[in-house]
């Protein structure tokens, strides 16, 4: 019997022994199981886009360039055109997102599905007061003034270091051309930013951040929030003319398709055809408008969701004397999107009412149909009826033709009798036959009629 040790006897000569008595199991492997295609870029995706370690100081110059989806060839060929002027590798044309240092400035360049971004960064300090030299300064211009699609966001982002003291006052209104500010302490009161959310002379926003403790990891998450929610509530907003021009059309079709609603109820001069003509009218336009603005407004509820989420992210806290970035953009942004949202549902409102009219409007166009079907099924009878009283009239004149014909061929036959030598009464026979070929010629027709009629039925 085999005495078995406790898990406090065991020694390490005990576990090399035990190792070398038991059997050696072999590693499992994925190698000889199926495996799904999309799974190692499922895994990827997670590694997409990562955040961008920035040290402090830095300048940053950030572009969102609208493309709609296309283009995708173009900014491969002006990106590989960079790469190729300061001779380091070009991205793939695959590439969702492409980082690459040129010494004076960087480039953090990402694809999405209507735009794509371009970050420049240069990390030294100032020279200057801030935005004086910014990151674009050190990206050759005959290259830059080449960029393929419209710009939508453009914004520099400045970062220095300074103490985060909330009792410490910066005075920052003239970097920003003394205009009206936005503020608040991020990642807990960790970072200060400041921005006005206006375009200034040079077409670009600003942003100015200073840190103190920020790793350059911590760094490169603020600042990537930032300038995400920066594009993010500009393509939010995105459908906001569209909603506006919509929603003066739709209040248009919304009278007409009302008009319309109460002729039906209440019966007018019109007829069924004009306002089947009228509501096909309104149908097209509602669908037209659908076609236009389905995909924007969807992608306008995607934006808000994203912004939403940057915002939450940041972790702001306030500074005293002035509104948080939070605060300002739900309520700027938040009208925007229901703007969108009410357009939407008004539009699909009216679609569903044009649709039940439509119905309405087939629904008594079937019931005229009907009603003159039933009369001309029953002037169709009558036709039928008179048809048959006419074959009547024409089956008994035809008994007496035939009868009439038949006497003929009988009074032939009768004429050669005398030659065979048979001896009657003409006139006694040729009078007898006349009844009897009659209700032959009558029984006949009678029961062809009956087996045609039987065949019929």
């Amino acid at each position: 019997m085999t005495n078995k040790l406790m898990p406090d006897e065991l020694t390490p000569d005990t576990l090399s022994e035990n190792a070398k008595l038991s059997p050696i199991l072999p590693v499992p492997s994925l190698n000889k199981i199926a495996t799904h295609p999309l799974r190692e870029k499922l895994y990827n995706e997670l590694h997409n886009r990562p955040f961008q370690s920035i040290a402090s100081p830095a300048q940053l110059t950030h572009l969102a360039i609208h493309h709609q989806g296309k283009l995708r060839q173009k900014e491969h060929q002006f990106i590989s055109l960079l790469c190729n002027r300061f001779q380091v590798n070009s991205p793939a044309e695959s590439m969702p997102c492409f980082y690459q240092d040129f010494g004076l400035f960087s480039l953090r360049w990402e694809r999405h599905l209507e735009y794509s971004t371009y970050t420049f960064i240069h990390q030294a300090p100032l020279t200057e007061q801030p935005f004086i030299k910014n990151a674009i300064d050190y990206v050759p211009s005959d290259w830059f003034e080449q960029m393929p699609g419209q710009v939508i966001a453009a914004v520099h982002l400045v970062v220095e270091s300074k103490n985060i003291d909330k009792g410490t006052t910066h005075k920052v209104e003239p970097f920003f051309d003394n205009m009206s500010l936005i503020a608040s302490a991020p990642v807990h009161s960790q970072a200060k930013v400041w921005s006005s959310f206006k375009l200034h002379d040079d077409g670009f926003g600003r942003f100015l951040i200073y840190q103190q403790d920020l790793s350059a990891a911590q760094l490169g998450r603020l600042v990537q929030q930032l300038l995400q929610l920066d594009t993010y509530r500009l393509m939010a907003t995105l459908g906001l003319p569209m909603a506006q021009e919509i929603n003066s059309e739709l209040n248009q079709l919304d009278l007409q398709l009302q008009q319309v609603t109460t002729y039906i109820a209440l019966g007018t001069d019109k007829s069924d055809r004009e306002l089947l003509t009228d509501v096909s009218k309104i149908a097209a336009k509602v669908e037209d408008y659908r076609s236009q603005s389905t995909y924007r407004f969807s992608a306008t509820n995607a934006y808000y969701d994203v912004a939403l989420q940057r915002m939450d992210e940041l972790k702001e806290e306030e500074i005293p004397g002035y509104m948080t970035m939070q605060e300002f953009l739900m309520r700027r942004i938040t009208p925007a999107v229901k703007t969108c949202q009410t357009a939407s549902n008004h539009l699909e409102d009216i679609s569903r009412r044009v649709t039940r009219a439509s119905d309405l409007l087939r629904t008594r166009v079937d019931m005229v149909l009907q009603e003159q079907n039933q009369t001309l099924l029953k002037s169709m009878n009558h036709r039928a009826h008179v048809q048959m009283r006419l074959q009547q009239t024409v089956e008994g004149l035809s008994v007496a033709a035939i009868s009439y014909y038949g006497m003929q061929l009988f009074e032939t036959m009768l004429t050669s009798l005398p030659s065979l030598g048979v001896k009657y009464n003409h006139e006694l026979v040729s009078g007898f036959s006349v009844p009897i070929i009659i209700g032959i010629v009558f029984v006949g027709t009678r029961l062809i009629h009956k087996r045609l009629m039987k065949d019929v039925t």
